[in-house]
């Protein structure tokens, strides 16, 4: 049975691990914006999510949300509640994650730059 896996790519210092979740058998589905992923939860649902964090400095994200990820995490727990996360965060922006990660359940953080072996290393170990 194959897994799926929703990349969310909002930056251009997102890795491309596309040929490793191949190689694992998890069935990718990409996408470049929260509201797009948000969408696909109706259709698909994740099994793994990866995505970046963005720190919403100067309340970028209508000044009650944390970050990038609030909506879709919340999103994600009504549809794909047994989902694990796996954030990818700018060395800067870590401390942050540990706010988000009190208000939803996240699998693993990884600081960039980010190897392909760390991140195998999680997918694998689930």
């Amino acid at each position: 049975m194959s897994h799926t896996l929703y990349s969310i790519v909002e930056s251009p210092v997102h890795p491309n691990f596309s040929m490793l979740y191949r190689n694992l058998g998890l069935s990718e589905r990409r996408f470049n914006s929260m509201r797009k992923a948000i969408s696909g939860l109706r259709q698909a649902v994740p099994d793994w999510v990866v995505a970046e964090f963005f720190y919403g400095y100067g309340n970028n994200y209508a000044g009650i949300n944390l970050s990038n990820l609030d909506v879709f995490l919340r999103s994600l727990q009504k549809y794909a509640p047994a989902a694990k996360v796996v954030v990818l965060v700018d060395k800067a922006e870590r401390v942050y994650v540990d706010r988000l990660a009190e208000l939803f359940p996240l699998h693993a953080v990884l600081i960039h730059p980010v190897l392909e072996q760390d991140l195998a290393a999680i997918l694998v170990s689930a």
